[in-house]
């Protein structure tokens, strides 16, 4: 067992900005090393606490054995947080598959040095509760685990209440990403920790990328049992990522001092939602949610184009439009100012 370092958990419990770091690539589909580690140092850069690799975001096909960049997508981030990171740098590693493989994969992580896997379980899509939680026990006994609520219109499985009400009793349980993009969803798990009696143990993360600002924002009450979301871990926070730290800052504050709510923020709250609908293309299921990141970050010059593994993922029609259309109606939430000034030194 690779018990998580107590400054770690503190970090996490005092929340912070956690991108899902996508995947650079050439134009034949290779690995851009030189792109990839300047995405990871601009995260740094803008006051990321962490950085979250070989999730969604990344692309889970880096796995394929014809592939083969898990391991090297791995190392490259763990080098340059080694660089940037500082001490309290929260290293997240994904972990998916059948049990052999997530329990492999976890350990290739803690080797590595990462901190916890992000542990995705769309691919047991058919099993019980039972199965699943001897899954998750498994991992657990291999590295700290961070729970992994994905949408299933992106490849996750639903998951009920009793399930999250006995993953919150694995000690080695120590935060929850909840993104299945649904309000009743999310109140299952919210619920199922207050249930569990370890909600000063176990973090809150949203990865709800259509709910990020009043998720931030809330404070959930379940049979007296408070609860909030520390920080996000989203693939939304891969672009535009200075402002996301501001982001959260001020949310945090708000929710610390229990400062009224005001218009301006209940606007923001529309107005991130509605840039991530461009992104993530929620005007066609999502199909192009990894593209619409690569095309934001090649605009801001990071990358040098919007390549993923699989040729067919690319922007949807009118998606490139709907990006243009947030960028104008929404200026202050980018950040190119920060990029411009800094891209070049990354990239060095």
């Amino acid at each position: 067992m690779n018990p998580l370092p107590e400054h770690i958990r503190r970090a996490l419990g005092d929340g912070r900005v956690i991108p899902a770091h996508p995947l650079a690539l050439t134009a034949n589909r290779t690995l851009d090393e030189r792109r990839q580690r300047a995405m990871a140092r601009y995260y740094l850069a803008s006051g990321a606490g962490g950085l979250a690799v070989g999730v969604h975001t990344t692309q889970f096909a880096i796995r394929d054995p014809a592939v083969g960049l898990f391991r090297p997508v791995l190392e490259l981030a763990a080098e340059v947080m080694d660089e940037r990171g500082g001490p309290d740098c929260v290293r997240i590693a994904g972990a998916i598959g059948p049990t052999a493989q997530a329990v492999a994969e976890a350990e290739l992580a803690m080797d590595l040095g990462y901190h916890a896997v992000l542990l995705s379980l769309a691919a047991l899509h058919d099993a019980d509760d039972d199965a699943l939680i001897a899954h998750c026990q498994a991992v657990a006994d291999a590295a700290p685990v961070v729970g992994f609520y994905l949408q299933p219109s992106v490849g996750g499985r639903l998951l009920g209440y009793e399930f999250w009400r006995r993953f919150c009793e694995i000690e080695q349980v120590i935060a929850i990403k909840i993104a299945p993009f649904n309000r009743y969803q999310t109140i299952d798990v919210l619920r199922a920790l207050a249930a569990s009696g370890r909600a000063q143990e176990i973090a809150l993360y949203t990865g709800n990328d259509d709910n990020i600002v009043l998720d931030l924002l809330t404070r959930h009450v379940f049979e007296g049992v408070e609860l909030h979301f520390a920080g996000g871990l989203l693939g939304h926070w891969a672009v535009w990522t200075q402002k996301a730290v501001q982001l959260l800052q001020q949310c945090q504050s708000i929710r610390a001092h229990d400062t009224p709510l005001t218009q301006d923020v209940l606007t923001r709250a529309v107005e991130v939602t509605d840039s991530n609908a461009a992104f993530f293309d929620a005007a066609n299921g999502f199909a192009g949610c990894i593209a619409g990141i690569h095309e934001v970050l090649r605009r801001q010059g990071l990358l040098e184009g919007i390549w993923c593994l699989e040729k067919e993922e690319v922007l949807s029609p009118g998606q490139s439009a709907e990006i243009d259309r947030v960028y104008a109606a929404y200026p202050h939430l980018n950040d190119d100012a920060f990029v411009e000034a800094h891209r070049d030194e990354w990239l060095s």
